[in-house]
């Protein structure tokens, strides 16, 4: 009869995400062994000689344990026989000083080579998520991101600790002791050690395996209320504004929920496995024990044999006890690994080609040959682009909300790859230098700029990592935000907050620009970096991006029209096409888009000057008069 199709898909499953862990623990070889590092290597070996050590000490145990019974049960004199047991019995104590010490030996050997391999992998990770594309950030979720690689760091600390400290101590134990008891007794004691293990074996797994499923729903639900307890305090101002706090623990608690629920399964589940492991455990010592009193009471073993039996089967079971939560915590830290496992396995997007040379400045002109780029196939961003920034000169790039602005700026940054055509920068395509040089040739002022909850001095100092106090001063005045940092008590040691939410957007924008007049870079791009500020503020952030542009070649993204009307040239940019360019003078004689744009600009701008006329005319405002003081009385 075949298979029925539920049980086919199970199995598959279950074989599935066998070879998937099997290819996870493989995977973290390399790291635990890593190539040329030959005192690591070291580590492990001896690591390994101490493991063995410890146990065959450990196995003595019960072996001068016994001698001495049997010592004190001759027909010897006493006193001989006391001698004997007493020299059995320091033995005893001897070998259990030296299992310590071996077993210390061994932590303290592996712990080096351990920790190297959680602090490899780990940093891997973290490098290889940077690596990663503009579009993979744009759809992970923060909190989740670092759910999994905390998990998954400790996942690898455990699985080792295990692995090397517990299962394979326990395999070579239960090797020696099944070996010492088929070779000194009789062949029943293997038999029920090993019916027993096995009985234990399979018990422990099938039931884990049932916990496993629990485990995972806790670990999704973990996640979920964690991702949203980040996004909802990272957004704690809108949370505010909306007076949506009700509603954020409500969706946190909902998660809560779920994994409350699944942790009270799996506290049943273990219940179950705990019972059902001492059941295995008792009857297999009752049958040990009952051969081994047959045995003593036809004069087959001695009481000494007993007790060796006896210990033996104890010192085994010790460990057997805390099969199930070894199996579980491994079982957990290979889910925890393969997640993060999962992550590296992300193909980075964006790549350099194979001998890619660093991007050699000369003048800093940048050019686009008929760009196409789309962020899905079947949605074309920009269609056939072309436009030329002298070195040294000013383009201006315009247009609706949509049209593509934006993502020049990205492809430039090559956080994405074009689908035909060519970006260069003094004649060399993007394409064939590497990544880092092209962004250490650009300085950036974004319009959200976003600082890292740290003080101003770092913030500045972003920009050129090894910069001195002096050269971020420096920055910080021409940056014109000096006076306002030499206010603070704290001065440049001001911490900024979580995502700078301490400082205002024009404070923030000067920081921004501080950071890349500090990496002084050849090519600046300025990316709406003053559409969210007042008029004040944008002219007085104007006046230092016109001082950093200087002599630089600069391509400004820009909103508001009045900030590109001295570019040397302005590109109109509609539905991923150029369709108008030219100066600002030129642009507005041809009354074309950009100067619809421009009149339209213009008389928003009239209207709201004549809203604040009209709010601050008494006559108009019947507040203003109210708060005006009364005329004085005659005679007063």
């Amino acid at each position: 009869m075949p298979p029925s199709p539920g049980r086919s898909t199970a199995a598959a499953g279950e074989a599935h995400r066998g070879s998937s862990q099997w290819a996870t623990v493989s995977s973290l070889f390399p790291y635990l062994w890593p190539k040329g590092r030959a005192d690591l290597k070291t580590r492990i070996a001896l690591a390994m000689v101490a493991l063995v050590l410890a146990k065959v000490a450990t196995l003595s145990f019960p072996l001068f344990y016994g001698a001495a019974i049997d010592a004190l049960d001759t027909k010897n004199p006493a006193v001989q026989a006391l001698a004997v047991a007493i020299s059995f019995i320091v033995a005893y104590g001897v070998a259990r000083i030296m299992m310590q010490g071996f077993a210390q030996l061994r932590d303290a050997l592996a712990a080096k080579a351990v920790y190297n391999a959680v602090r490899s992998v780990a940093g891997k990770t973290f490098r290889h998520i940077h690596q990663l594309s503009l579009r993979f950030h744009l759809e992970r979720k923060t909190g989740g991101l670092t759910r999994v690689i905390e998990r998954g760091t400790k996942g690898i600390d455990v699985l080792l600790f295990y692995a090397l400290f517990s299962i394979a101590p326990t395999i070579l134990e239960l090797v020696l002791v099944c070996s010492y008891l088929l070779w000194a007794y009789h062949w029943g004691y293997t038999a029920i050690t090993i019916a027993t293990v096995l009985a234990y074996g399979v018990f422990t797994i099938r039931i884990t395996e049932w916990r496993t499923a629990i485990r995972r729903q806790m670990n999704d639900s973990d996640t979920e209320a964690n991702t949203k307890a980040v996004d909802s305090l990272l957004n704690y101002e809108t949370v505010k504004y909306f007076n949506n706090e009700a509603h954020e623990a409500s969706r946190y608690d909902k998660a809560m929920v779920v994994y409350a629920d699944a942790s009270e399964k799996s506290q049943m589940s273990l219940s179950v496995l705990n019972t059902g492991q001492a059941v295995i455990i008792t009857l297999g010592l009752v049958g040990v024990m009952a051969l081994a009193a047959y045995h003593v009471s036809i004069g087959q073993m001695t009481l000494g044999g007993l007790v060796v039996v006896n210990g033996f089967l104890v010192q085994l079971y010790v460990p057997l006890n805390l099969l199930g939560t070894v199996y579980r915590e491994i079982n957990q830290a290979l889910i925890d690994m393969e997640k993060m496992f999962d992550v590296l396995g992300v193909p980075q997007e964006v790549q350099d080609k194979p001998g890619a040379k660093p991007l050699v400045v000369t003048g800093g002109e940048v050019r686009f040959e008929n760009v196409v780029f789309a962020y899905e196939p079947d949605r074309t961003i920009l269609k056939g682009v072309s436009f030329t920034v002298p070195a040294g000169k000013t383009v201006a790039v315009v247009g609706p909300s949509g049209a593509g602005k934006s993502t020049i700026s990205r492809i430039l940054y090559r956080f994405y790859e074009i689908k035909s055509g060519r970006v260069t920068i003094d004649g060399q395509d993007l394409r064939d230098v590497t990544q880092d040089s092209v962004r250490a040739a650009i300085g950036i002022v974004p319009q959200d700029t976003v600082l890292f909850n740290d003080t101003i001095r770092y913030n500045i100092k972003y920009g050129r990592i090894g910069a001195t106090d002096e050269e971020i001063e420096t920055a910080a005045r021409l940056a014109q935000i000096e006076p306002f940092i030499r206010q603070l008590p704290d001065g440049f040691n001001a911490m900024v907050g979580e995502r700078g939410l301490k400082l205002s957007g024009g404070e923030k924008q000067r920081v921004a620009i501080a950071r890349t007049i500090l990496k002084n870079p050849p090519i600046l791009m300025l990316d709406e970096a003053t559409s969210a500020l007042d008029t004040h503020t944008e002219r007085e952030i104007q006046s230092a991006l016109h001082e950093v542009s200087r002599n630089r070649t600069t391509l400004v993204i820009a909103h508001r029209l009045s900030t590109v009307v001295d570019a040397d040239e302005i590109l109109v940019l509609d539905q991923g096409r150029i369709v108008e360019r030219g100066r600002h003078g030129e642009l507005l004689a041809k009354n074309g888009a950009y100067a619809a744009m421009w009149n339209r600009q213009r008389e928003a701008a009239a209207a709201r000057e004549k809203l604040k006329e009209a709010e601050a005319d008494p006559a108009v405002n019947p507040e203003i008069q109210r708060a005006q003081p009364a005329p004085a009385a005659a005679g007063e």
